[in-house]
């Protein structure tokens, strides 16, 4: 069972920039996707981007494109999420998520993942 660890969340002023990890415990490899979502206090969980293992495949949530880049680094099993020209409505806590079944419903689709870590908060703020 894979476990999900992401790390780098904090305090950023607006316009600014963060970059936040996750580190997967187990191997992973197949072409399944590994990505982000955020939730905000009151909000329902949301797509933020997502990435597939060995293509490369990338999508991204509308309200994050052109501002957010997500990558990884196979060799040290981790996906990264550079944040940048942050808003305040950025605000949340961040989750990894990880797939290791066949899904053939959306690539933004809570259910495509079944392994979330414990989360991460990021705050825009002045």
């Amino acid at each position: 069972q894979v476990q999900l660890l992401e790390s780098g969340g904090g305090l950023v002023q607006p316009g600014g920039s963060l970059r936040i990890s996750c580190v997967a415990s187990g191997r992973t490899t197949s072409n399944h996707f590994r990505g982000w979502f955020r939730q905000a206090p009151g909000k329902e969980r949301e797509f933020v981007a997502t990435i597939s293992w060995i293509e490369s495949v990338i999508l991204y949530g509308d309200s994050v494109s052109g501002r957010f880049t997500i990558s990884k680094d196979n060799a040290k099993n981790t996906i990264y999420l550079q944040m940048n020209n942050m808003k305040p409505e950025d605000t949340a806590v961040y989750y990894c998520a990880s797939q290791s079944r066949d899904y053939i419903g959306g690539y933004d689709s809570l259910q495509r993942y079944d392994t979330w870590g414990q989360g991460t908060q990021v705050t825009v703020s002045s």
